[in-house]
């Protein structure tokens, strides 16, 4: 049985954001989550079901990244999202995340409580606690990697993560290929997608 996984998500200094800025992450958001069963509440806040576990965390880093890639306006604080990602079974059909139980959303809330006690903005939680210390590592890995990124960093690895190449980012950046290369390695993408590999084979092991 296949595990599943849900993202408990909120946007932090969403209420610092000018209002362009905070329209357009919250459309971009919208979009992102579409092919998803998602529900948004209290304006900032989200969560979101996803049948299977393997894709939670690339859905959670492009989120992330959306939000570093904004355009830091005047007087405007960097935004990030807050994200505790839940891995485990529900029970019966999820129709809305907001009306829905099961381990998966019970694991995801208290993730996400658990960040309001730290400085991270991301921590993984399954049944399993094997698993959990090399989620652990993870979770731990991204924050140190993402406290360092720049929203021109974020910006490239957005579309990276929705699966363009480099030359296709280039093109759609309308950036040269060597500017994208240059952010591709300090923002260090060859990193991130060896960490999704890592997790991807850990929520395999708990299928």
């Amino acid at each position: 049985m296949p595990v599943h996984s849900v993202i408990t998500g909120d946007i932090v200094n969403s209420t610092k954001l000018p209002p362009a800025a905070e329209k357009k992450l919250l459309h971009n958001l919208n979009d992102i989550l579409q092919p998803y069963k998602f529900e948004f509440y209290r304006g900032d806040s989200f969560q979101v079901y996803l049948e299977e576990g393997k894709a939670a965390l690339q859905l959670a880093l492009l989120c992330r990244t959306t939000a570093l890639s904004l355009d830091p306006e005047e007087n405007a604080p960097i935004s990030d999202i807050r994200i505790g990602i839940g891995l485990g079974q529900v029970e019966g059909s999820v129709n809305t995340p907001g009306s829905a139980k099961g381990e998966a959303f019970i694991l995801s809330g208290r993730s996400f409580d658990n960040l309001e006690k730290s400085d991270d903005r991301l921590i993984i939680t399954s049944a399993n606690d094997l698993a959990n210390a090399g989620l652990l590592v993870i979770s731990d890995y991204i924050n140190a990697i993402f406290r360092e990124l720049t929203a021109k960093q974020a910006e490239v690895i957005v579309e990276l993560l929705k699966g363009h190449t480099q030359q296709e980012t280039a093109d759609k950046l309308q950036k040269s290929k060597s500017t994208i290369h240059q952010h591709v390695s300090s923002g260090r993408w060859n990193e991130i997608a060896r960490v999704l590999h890592h997790y991807e084979k850990i929520t395999e092991q708990l299928s």
